[in-house]
């Protein structure tokens, strides 16, 4: 993998888990982060780049959102 992507898809990690200051983390939340995460990886690895990374973690971001309200 990446070092590039690996550190970014950290940082974005730690960046949106540490928004939540409560510590109350709901599962639209938790499903969005890891769907933006899984998303980014699997848009870089399938579309390559930064668009594809960004495509595919906007993507995830959406889908883990709809199942986190489930």
């Amino acid at each position: 993998m990446n070092s590039k992507l690996l550190l970014s898809t950290v940082a974005a990690l730690v960046i949106v888990l540490s928004g939540c200051a409560n510590g109350h983390l709901t599962n639209p939340q938790i499903g969005t982060a890891a769907g933006a995460v899984v998303g980014g990886v699997v848009g870089n690895a399938v579309l390559g780049g930064p668009l594809g990374t960004l495509g595919g973690a906007a993507g995830g971001a959406l889908i883990g959102n709809e199942l986190g309200k489930r």
